[in-house]
């Protein structure tokens, strides 16, 4: 279970692979300056923001936030991709899709998110059904909610990010007859541009690096 994110990097993509099932959590509260809306990919002079604008209150949860079209942000995502992938390989094979994605008529960044995610996890081969915890009907609070999310799926191991380390109540989860196993992610290197190798970035800068070759880092 993890937060959407968008165009998200390849950590998420490495949970997503390892599940059987993966429950994205949209209905629970954003967080400005996360990963909900924005993510880098490599310019030559490393890092580079591309950040979706959205109109989000201290109190929206992640499916309520909408995004502002006022702003001529995907024109300016696609011109910053070409402009510091155009000497890739698969740049002409996935621009096409990832334009059509990022300039159809967005109101809410879920839905958004939601489409990247679907189209990046084919393009890396990935099979795991997706379902979204805002239509599951399962309360309680952060730990028990959880807790009951895997109970309702029969789960008996829940795959974690080391983040959640801090707030998970992993005896309750035992009681339960639930193996709480936590993400040990080795950042992979793989053919980059642009100088010295940069991790941590969008799944993207991957996907245009490497091309179809992006299967074998989910292959099982």
């Amino acid at each position: 279970m993890l937060q959407p994110g968008y165009l998200p990097w390849l950590g998420f993509f490495e949970q997503l692979s390892t599940c059987d099932l993966f429950v994205i959590y949209d209905d629970v509260q954003f967080d400005k300056n996360g990963w909900r809306n924005r993510n880098r990919i490599k310019s030559p002079a490393g890092p580079h923001w591309l950040t979706v604008p959205v109109h989000a209150g201290i109190d929206k949860k992640i499916l309520e936030v909408t995004i502002d079209s006022k702003q001529n942000w995907a024109k300016k995502h696609i011109g910053s991709i070409e402009q510091f992938y155009r000497k890739c390989d698969y740049l002409d094979y996935y621009l096409p899709r990832l334009k059509e994605l990022l300039t159809s008529d967005w109101q809410y960044l879920i839905d958004l998110d939601m489409q990247l995610l679907i189209q990046m996890k084919e393009w890396l081969g990935i099979g795991t059904s997706i379902v979204r915890s805002s239509e599951l009907g399962v309360d309680g609070d952060r730990n028990l909610r959880l807790l009951n999310m895997c109970k309702h799926f029969k789960a008996t191991r829940y795959y974690s990010g080391k983040a959640a380390q801090c707030y998970l109540d992993v005896e309750l989860f035992a009681a339960n007859q639930i193996e709480v196993i936590w993400q040990e992610y080795d950042h992979p290197q793989y053919r980059q541009l642009h100088g010295e190798f940069v991790p941590y970035l969008s799944a993207l800068d991957l996907l245009l690096n490497c091309g179809p070759d992006s299967k074998k880092f989910f292959a099982k």
